[in-house]
């Protein structure tokens, strides 16, 4: 099992529109594709109020390959994603990492 550890920053102002993507369409997509996630988070104390922190549960780089690359691809994922940017970039960077549990970690 590895974990897939995504941050990312949104525009100023543009939060609730990338929260509003994930909550609206990514997820159901994400559903569709048999893509695991294990949580969301916002910053509450931090470097910065702008990130959105996911991470993502993968049986194996395989899987991960696969099953990003369909949904990257996707047609109704294109669309979500062109028709939530239609007044502007939501996201300014991806800070992207796929993370091997220790053998003592509780997430296995």
């Amino acid at each position: 099992m590895i974990h897939e550890l995504r941050i990312y920053r949104a525009m100023p102002g543009r939060m609730p529109a990338l929260l509003n993507r994930f909550q609206t369409r990514t997820l159901a997509i994400w559903e569709r594709f048999g893509i695991r996630q294990v949580g969301f988070w916002t910053t509450l104390v931090g470097t910065s109020h702008l990130e959105l922190v996911y991470l993502l549960e993968w049986e194996s780089m395989a899987e991960r390959e696969r099953l990003w690359s369909a949904f990257a691809g996707d047609p109704e994922w294109l669309s979500a994603l062109a028709e939530s940017e239609s007044d502007g970039i939501i996201v300014a960077n991806v800070d992207n990492r796929l993370l091997r549990p220790t053998e003592f970690s509780a997430l296995q």
